[in-house]
């Protein structure tokens, strides 16, 4: 007895010790319960209404209705580009419940491989998730809308979805100038978004520009996309437009905007004359041409090109890698993202330099016996027999290099850069293209500063033939040569005239820019070239074309008052036994560069233009371009500068190579 009572007191002791414990238990219990109502108030009660309307919106759709994007015109209302309808077809993983069946039917219906679309789905889901919609086809046909509409029933989460694609009407013509677009990167997005990903005014999948006036100008053309509301069952199915209520809120659907419309200073029937010439022609090059009077630019062609129709119907990658690898870069523009020695088209300049600081006058001659000996080297002219002696008309007329390096030694390059700088060499021009080249004028500070060298006195020798240091775009050539006919005014290069609403109000108009007046000096000890050095040079680059030597003369237009000049360049060092060796019997790419550059009427030009030919050997292998242009022109702006009956017989052109040991520049 005494025993059980012991273990009873033991017992008890034992219970409250415990019973604090529990005490610990219940409280944990009752906290939790009541943690656990608390955040059911709040939900249901507190933010219930706000919960249900996202419940509800996870059941409405919203697809994106793209903006067309605005019109690109020429300067006479022609369109350049427009935007078309175009249907893609579409997937979406989340409601795929057997990926390889819907592949299947799908590959059969537009004409695909299977494979590519299983793969297209695992790349995205594995990138993107499940929920983002993949993609298959870019612009399918009305057949193949109508064979996945039927598809539609029996494969939840394919639909075709409307589009905008870019359309160029001109095709590989002008392609680097309009560029292309394409749809934004993973690696775009979050730099157009000022950093972030997601959030900001771009969404993966939207459409922008990629190169050209299309990157440039994307914020007019591109317009602002709307988009439409519909109410999808739990297989992604619609059900209902999402205005009709059913589920007791409403989504408003918005309408697009389309982008505003951009008219160039581009002729259409210019710009095509360009093209078709070099494409006869078969030349790899770029041509500008522009009005000297403003700066208007009225063509800009680069070959070879591509067609940006094929960007926007989704360029196939072995298309993609072939432009990317080939070596002539149809991708650049060339008129104004390449920079390269001028050759004797730099002789203008020059001659202006030499006239302004008196090393020589209008009637100094200087024998050119076809060569000249400085120090232990041998300068060669490009006729082997030389010219005898040339004062400064003929010796543009001629393209006489021993008159040049003449004039050269006497000036120096600080005299000659301050000229070429005057009429606006060595800098951009600030055309509203992007990747625009500077160039380049050197001088003495210039080395010392790249090089760690001083200039040698030799150096002006190539210098005053346009080869050496210098570097000039075909974008500046043809506007310094248009300020030469213009006596002295350079005119900032543009190619926007204005933009407006779709309704057609205007947002924007661009007009000329006096950059330099060549006649007058801007600040102390700047270049000052007066009238009579611009007539006398322009003299020489008249007998050009219309002299009995001129280096242009095949290719002048009969009743044209036309001045210019043609320039050869060489790419690499020549041996002297080997110099003077035809050049087209040499690979491609160690054939010389070609200029020709040109303005009339020669007094009051209306019209200046600058060809390059990459490898075509000589300067004048680059007249056909310029004769077809200027016709283009004046047959369709100057009509009754022309003879009559050129209207009904074109000019016969010399189209034959010149040999080089006669007329290489």
């Amino acid at each position: 007895m005494t025993a059980l009572h012991d273990d009873w007191i033991e017992n008890s002791e034992d219970l409250k010790e415990y019973q604090e414990r529990y005490f610990y238990l219940y409280g944990i219990i009752i906290a939790t319960f009541l943690l656990l109502f608390c955040r059911l108030w709040y939900l249901q009660i507190i933010r219930g209404t706000e919960f249900k309307r996202f419940s509800e919106q996870n059941q409405i759709k919203e697809e994106k209705i793209p903006a067309p994007r605005g019109m690109i015109m020429d300067r006479n209302g022609e369109i350049l580009v427009d935007s078309l309808p175009a249907f893609h077809v579409v997937l979406t993983p989340q409601y795929i419940s057997s990926l390889d069946r819907v592949a299947t039917d799908l590959a059969s219906a537009l004409n695909i491989n299977k494979d590519e679309i299983m793969e297209k789905v695992r790349a995205s889901r594995k990138q993107n998730g499940v929920f983002k919609p993949v993609r298959i086809k870019e612009n399918v046909t009305r057949d193949e809308v109508a064979k996945v509409e039927r598809m539609k029933i029996d494969n939840p989460g394919l639909s075709v979805e409307m589009g905008i694609k870019r359309n160029y009407l001109l095709g590989d013509d002008g392609a680097q100038v309009f560029g292309y677009t394409g749809e934004i990167s993973k690696e775009e997005l979050p730099v157009l978004n000022g950093g972030h990903q997601i959030d900001g005014k771009f969404k993966a999948g939207d459409i922008i520009g990629k190169s050209g006036l299309e990157k440039r100008w994307d914020n007019e053309v591109r317009g602002l996309d709307g988009s439409r509301a519909t109410i999808v069952d739990a297989r992604g199915r619609e059900i209902a437009s999402a205005k009709d209520n059913i589920l007791g809120n409403y989504q408003e659907s918005t309408d697009y905007l389309p982008g505003k419309n951009m008219t160039l200073t581009i002729d259409k029937e210019i710009q095509k004359a360009a093209w078709d010439s070099f494409q006869a022609n078969k030349r790899i090059g770029s041509i500008v041409a522009l009005d000297p009077n403003n700066g208007e630019i009225l063509a800009m062609i680069n070959a070879p090109s591509f067609d940006p129709n094929n960007f926007s119907t989704g360029i196939p990658p072995e298309v993609w890698a072939e432009l990317v690898n080939d070596p002539f870069k149809p991708l650049r523009n060339k008129a104004i993202q390449d920079h390269f020695p001028p050759g004797s088209t730099f002789k203008a300049i020059v001659a202006l330099a030499g006239l302004e600081e008196k090393v020589i006058t209008p009637n100094t001659t200087f024998f050119c016996p076809g060569y000249l000996k400085y120090g232990k080297r041998i300068w060669h002219c490009h006729i082997a027999r030389g010219h005898g002696y040339m004062d400064v008309r003929h010796a543009l007329e001629q393209s006489c290099d021993v008159f040049f390096y003449n004039v050269g030694m006497r000036l120096g390059i600080d005299r000659i850069a301050k000229y070429a700088r005057k009429l606006g060499l060595g800098t951009r021009t600030g055309i509203a293209l992007d990747n625009e080249r500077s160039g380049l004028i050197p001088d003495t500070e210039w080395k010392k500063r790249t090089l760690g060298e001083e200039w040698q006195l030799g150096e002006n020798l190539p210098v005053a033939i346009g080869q050496g240091f210098i570097l000039v775009t075909p974008l500046q050539l043809a506007m310094a040569y248009g300020a030469i006919g213009n006596d002295g005014l350079v005119y900032r290069p543009y190619i926007i005239k204005r933009i407006n609403d779709v309704d057609g109000k205007l947002r924007e108009e661009f007009g000329p820019t006096l950059l330099h007046d060549a006649k007058k000096a801007e600040f102390a000890g700047d270049a000052v070239i007066t009238q009579q050095s611009f007539d006398v040079v322009k003299q020489g680059l008249g007998l050009v074309f219309y002299g009995d030597h001129g280096t242009g003369h095949h290719y002048m237009i009969k009743g044209i008052d036309m001045a210019g000049k043609t320039g050869t360049v060489q790419l690499f060092q020549i041996s002297a036994e080997k110099i003077y060796q035809h050049c087209e019997n040499r690979p491609l790419k160690q054939r010389h560069n070609g200029w020709m550059v040109a303005f009339a009427p020669k007094d009051h030009p209306k019209i200046a233009v600058a060809v390059h030919a990459e490898h075509a050997c000589h300067g004048p292998a680059a007249g056909p371009m310029i004769h077809d242009v200027l016709m283009a022109y004046f047959k369709k702006y100057a009509p009754n500068m022309l003879p009559a009956e050129l209207e009904k017989i074109p000019v016969k052109i010399k189209r034959t190579e010149v040999p080089l040991n006669e007329t290489e520049d």
